[in-house]
């Protein structure tokens, strides 16, 4: 399998495809000798089970232990850590990864609870988790989703799950494309295999999966990062990660230059033999939810489970019809420690007026807050006499 090739399989029975997929792709050959530790990183970002489209799918993961345990390659490890806010041992449970851990005899490394240490990332300093360099072939097993803050996550974004807690928090304040891209100069992922299942077209932490029953491989995390955005209706210049990467040497974003093969076609597919989904993805911008909440929101520099957090809060707001009567903007995130305003959700917006705390709240807690906010101020401006919140 050459770095201009993606390889895409469609069907309900993942780790029978997966294993298809990798013979296809010849990984045995891509890894150096069967004395290798193997690396499988996939997205636990946060305790979602895979069918809320957030998390890989265990079966995908079992499918790769299984194809290369048949091979020979026996020194295999799962490692991931995940969103700040979240606890990885809460999610490898529900998710199903301590039982697949169990089955196979394969160790799993919480990246939460390893240390870090500085590596020179074509010529940013980041602190990485110090087992990395542990790892001789890296698989990445990223999701295929939407993202509140960066649009897409995919690929290149799956690696920030390779970095202590504090550091995840800086790369927020780095404003995120930047430290994302050279991440990736300074963790090399050697394969990658995107589970397109089920992926929410939103934000990473699930709630409205779109099912593709797609799962694809690739060696060029930025090609794949490519296909990720016309699959969501993005072009690369959108997402600004993908040229940074392009710039540093990862990869390319060039998938007019891609050789894409089809192992299979989807049960009742009616599509012009040459004419893969993604040609057809624009109408999905029009289903984002994102994009019709961010007006709400002002937003600086805020961690991905803060701002993940908020989003479905609002959506809920705005199906009750609540958000429409918001006087004011929400705001969030570590640009705002120190100053002042008037509504902020998480423990940085301490200085305002109104602000709920946590790091991060939940869900419930700040759909909880912004309702009695709401409610306050609509009863306020029937009597001019009361303030939202007395």
């Amino acid at each position: 399998m050459e770095n201009n090739e993606l390889l895409m399989i469609y069907g309900t029975n993942y780790k029978e495809m997966t294993k298809r997929l990798l013979e296809a792709a010849h990984l045995e050959e891509r890894i150096s000798n069967k004395a290798a530790r193997i690396g499988i990183k996939p997205n636990l970002v946060s305790a979602s089970e895979a069918s809320w489209g957030a998390t890989t799918h265990p079966e995908i993961v079992a499918g790769i232990i299984e194809y290369l345990k048949e091979r020979g390659f026996l020194r295999m490890v799962i490692l991931e850590g995940s969103w700040v806010g979240g606890k990885t041992e809460e999610a490898v449970s529900l998710c199903g990864y301590e039982r697949l851990c169990e089955e196979y005899g394969v160790p799993f490394w919480d990246m939460q609870k390893d240390r870090g240490e500085t590596r020179d990332c074509a010529g940013m300093e980041l602190s990485v988790c110090r087992k990395v360099r542990e790892i001789d072939f890296l698989i990445n097993v990223p999701v295929l989703k939407g993202h509140c803050q960066t649009r897409v996550t995919c690929a290149l974004k799956n690696m920030k799950g390779l970095l202590p807690n504090k550091e995840k928090r800086r790369f927020h304040s780095m404003g995120l494309h930047k430290p994302i891209a050279h991440l990736n100069a300074g963790i090399h992922q050697d394969f990658i295999v995107i589970d397109n299942i089920c992926g929410d077209h939103d934000f990473e932490d699930g709630g409205n999966p779109v099912v593709m029953n797609r799962i694809c491989a690739g060696a060029d995390p930025v090609l794949c990062d490519a296909f990720a955005c016309s699959v969501l209706g993005y072009t690369a210049d959108e997402v600004p990660y993908l040229r940074m990467a392009e710039r540093l040497g990862i990869g390319t974003t060039d998938l007019g230059k891609a050789r894409v093969t089809e192992l299979n076609r989807p049960a009742a597919d009616s599509r012009e033999k040459g004419a893969f989904p993604w040609e057809n993805a624009q109408h999905m911008a029009g289903q984002r939810r994102i994009v019709a909440l961010e007006d709400a929101v002002e937003e600086v520099d805020s961690c991905s489970a803060c701002y993940g957090y908020l989003i479905p809060a609002l959506d809920e707001l705005r199906r009750e019809g609540m958000l429409k009567k918001l006087d004011t903007k929400i705001c969030i995130g570590q640009g705002f420690k120190g100053k002042t305003g008037k509504l902020g959700i998480g423990s940085c917006t301490a200085g305002f007026e109104k602000s709920l705390k946590g790091c991060p709240p939940t869900e419930g807690e700040i759909l909880a807050f912004l309702r009695k906010y709401l409610e306050d101020f609509a009863a306020a401006t029937e009597d001019p006499s009361q303030t939202p919140g007395e």
